[in-house]
């Protein structure tokens, strides 16, 4: 297991950062490589961003004393896990669930040990995990992309013709903070949340995927006077503070994962910002 660190930056301080320092602060470049579980923590909302891909073994998901602080990584966290990849288990303390593409499992404070492995060597999953700290244990919890909460957005003539299932959600499992869910765009579509927003009251991490490797996403960051900009390929994420706006737009149509901590678990939660105030 390989674990990176991010630190909290002021919005003053991102105005003066040239694209090589935007991209160094805020986009999670390696995720998904095969064998390996990486971690990257952010000390926005203390964030754990991580991609699992297990090819041939089982992979373990271990506690790092520097950064997690504690014998166990969920001792005093909660975690979400997507699979992006082919067919795979994810085993919560000796007990296998069985992941398809693009199902999700909540694995709750308190757990001990958390094993992922695919089905195939030839087709194996990409585990996406985020975790966020947590204050009560709840039910370890199996969402299919086919229970998921579904909300159909946008309209073709603005681009933005969207699914969005939500997953990791109070209408469907009961979590501390951590809330997470899938955006699909139409094909022909390329817009995200525009007019976009902030919220001040929780930080967000998004991951891109279903693109082809000649494709990209412009993800939009920043105050809504002062925005930047950072281009995303398939399997990146973006760490997204509450200051900062978040929409994006691809050379073609994608998938992102959300995933949100903080204060408010209200996912309309939404404080807007009017187009003439973009710069």
């Amino acid at each position: 297991m390989m674990i990176d660190v991010r630190h909290v930056h002021h919005q003053d301080a991102t105005r003066g950062f040239d694209t090589e320092a935007l991209r160094r602060n805020y986009l999670v470049e390696r995720l998904f490589e095969p064998g390996l579980v990486l971690l990257t923590y952010s000390h926005v909302e203390r964030f754990v961003i991580g991609g699992a891909m297990p090819v041939t073994v089982p992979l373990a998901l271990e506690s790092d004393k520097a950064t997690i602080g504690s014998p166990h990584f969920l001792d005093r966290r909660e975690l979400g896990v997507f699979n992006i990849g082919g067919p795979g288990k994810v085993s919560v303390d000796g007990v296998s669930h069985a992941l398809g593409h693009r199902d999700a499992i909540y694995v709750p404070m308190g757990t001990k040990e958390v094993l992922f492995t695919s089905d195939s060597a030839d087709a194996p999953a990409r585990y996406y995990l985020l975790s966020t700290p947590a204050h009560a244990r709840y039910e370890t919890k199996v969402v299919r992309v086919a229970e998921a909460k579904k909300m159909l957005l946008g309209d073709v003539a603005t681009a933005n013709r969207r699914t969005i299932y939500q997953m990791i959600h109070p209408d469907v499992v009961t979590s501390c903070q951590l809330v997470m869910g899938m955006t699909q765009l139409d094909e022909g579509n390329v817009w995200n949340t525009m007019p976009c927003h902030v919220h001040d009251r929780r930080s967000e991490v998004y991951l891109y995927f279903d693109l082809t490797a000649d494709a990209r996403v412009i993800h939009l960051m920043g105050e809504p006077d002062q925005t930047r900009h950072i281009v995303v390929a398939d399997g990146q994420a973006v760490i997204s503070p509450p200051w900062s706006i978040h929409s994006g737009c691809g050379t073609r149509a994608y998938t992102f994962i959300w995933g949100m901590g903080g204060d408010n678990i209200d996912y309309t939660d939404m404080d807007m910002v009017a187009m003439d105030q973009l710069k």
